[in-house]
């Protein structure tokens, strides 16, 4: 089986959603009154926060990859020519 990362700013997101549907289910019944005008910076603003979160994550996953690939390298010898033909 494959190993997947965690997707944070899919989760972010998703929350973001199922907290505003809580908000209008509870406003539908009658319970919680407020404006529904809130609801769009709310919105933008959850967003951008996932975005920021996709984004760090990114940066986080690309650092990693790198990092990855000097250790191999390293490991392989550097590139001093062990593995290529033979000189001279």
């Amino acid at each position: 089986m494959a190993k997947r990362r965690t997707d944070w700013g899919s989760l972010v997101a998703g929350l973001l959603f199922l907290g505003l549907a809580v908000a209008f289910v509870v406003r539908g019944t009658g319970d919680w009154e407020f404006g529904v005008w809130w609801a769009v910076p709310v919105l933008v603003a959850g967003l951008v926060l996932a975005g920021v979160v996709r984004a760090v994550q990114r940066s986080r996953a690309r650092a990693r990859e790198r990092a990855e690939a000097a250790g191999a390298a390293a490991t392989d010898g550097g590139g001093d020519g062990e593995d290529g033909p033979p000189r001279g």
